[in-house]
């Protein structure tokens, strides 16, 4: 018997909604737009996108998503979260806006924008746990992770530069993480390792 299909989401709030869902699709899933909270509902998983993470919560509340987001991330949804999505799954924020809030999950300390401003942007190559040879990583007014606690597994760093050694991507179980754009580098393997990941989560369920 064929395995079941992944069902993901991608919240469509704002960000590169489209080439998050043209990865999945390639990649073989049911990939749909998530705004509202019965269209979370539906879906198995979740990927969280870059854009301005205060935004993305107030656009949240706005159609009564954030607390449905929240209490999925909690129960143990499958979510990717690159860039400001990363900024929304950590549990703990540096250089945040004043009383920004976050959907939390993962064990770590995030710093938004890190990498500086939009003119700071820039493209590189990381090795990632569990991806077979480098892949490319579009830097945008992107975070970093400072610090990660005992159950959390840094996945990636940066290679050179004068961020040598930062942390760019992480996983705490179903939850997983990158500071940059994965959607925007012309490579489906990060996607991959989340489908992978949705499908491990769903056979888990399945057998417990």
């Amino acid at each position: 018997m064929p395995a079941p299909v992944p069902v993901i989401g991608v919240l469509a709030l704002q960000g590169d909604v489209r080439e998050h869902l043209a990865a999945l699709r390639r990649l073989g899933c049911e990939a749909r737009v998530v705004r509202r909270p019965e269209e979370l509902a539906a879906v198995e998983a979740l990927v969280v996108p870059g854009g301005e993470s205060t935004t993305m919560v107030r656009l949240a509340r706005t159609f009564d998503l954030l607390e449905p987001l929240r209490e999925r991330v909690h129960s143990g949804m499958p979510t990717l979260g690159t860039c400001a999505g990363m900024v929304l799954l950590a549990n703990r924020l540096l250089d945040a806006a004043p009383g920004q809030e976050t959907l939390g999950g993962l064990d770590v300390t995030v710093r938004r924008n890190a990498f500086g401003r939009q003119v700071a942007s820039f493209e590189d190559e990381v090795e990632l746990t569990g991806v077979a040879g480098p892949v490319p990583a579009v830097f945008i007014r992107a975070p970093w992770v400072e610090s990660v606690g005992d159950g959390v597994e840094v996945l990636g760093r940066v290679a050179r530069g004068p961020a040598l050694g930062r942390i760019v991507a992480v996983r705490q179980g179903p939850l997983l993480a990158t500071s940059f754009h994965p959607e925007m580098g012309g490579d489906d393997r990060v996607h991959e390792l989340f489908r992978d990941l949705v499908s491990a989560t769903a056979r888990e369920g399945r057998n417990s």
